[in-house]
């Protein structure tokens, strides 16, 4: 399962969720932000790789359909929720992190 994870400047909120998740066995995770100053910007070619997409705030869902519509056609798409108000592997987000995903990514976990 290919999952992808975008916040804004993918700088820590989208990293820190790659991060959680990266080692476990049934995933492989990347992050991107839609802002053009993002660190790793949203492209076509990562929607198309990402089998499930988790964003943070629903701004991003927004930027991301009013861009890549048809990409994004039959992908789940997810809007967790949560504010650009933490650092990177900070503990809180973490734990907001992972509550909000880990029903999602629960049966694709080996």
């Amino acid at each position: 399962m290919n999952v992808l994870f975008v916040c804004s400047r993918n700088q820590w909120r989208s990293p820190t969720a790659e991060q959680i998740w990266k080692r476990t066995p049934g995933l492989t995770t990347r992050s991107a932000g839609t802002s053009r100053h993002a660190k790793k910007t949203v492209t076509p070619e990562l929607l198309q790789w990402a089998d499930m997409i988790f964003v943070m705030e629903h701004k991003h869902k927004n930027r991301l359909v009013a861009n890549y519509r048809r990409l994004l056609d039959r992908k789940p798409l997810h809007v967790l929720d949560i504010p650009d108000e933490y650092q990177y592997m900070d503990p809180e987000l973490i734990t907001l992190l992972q509550q909000s995903t880990e029903a999602y990514l629960r049966p694709f976990i080996l």
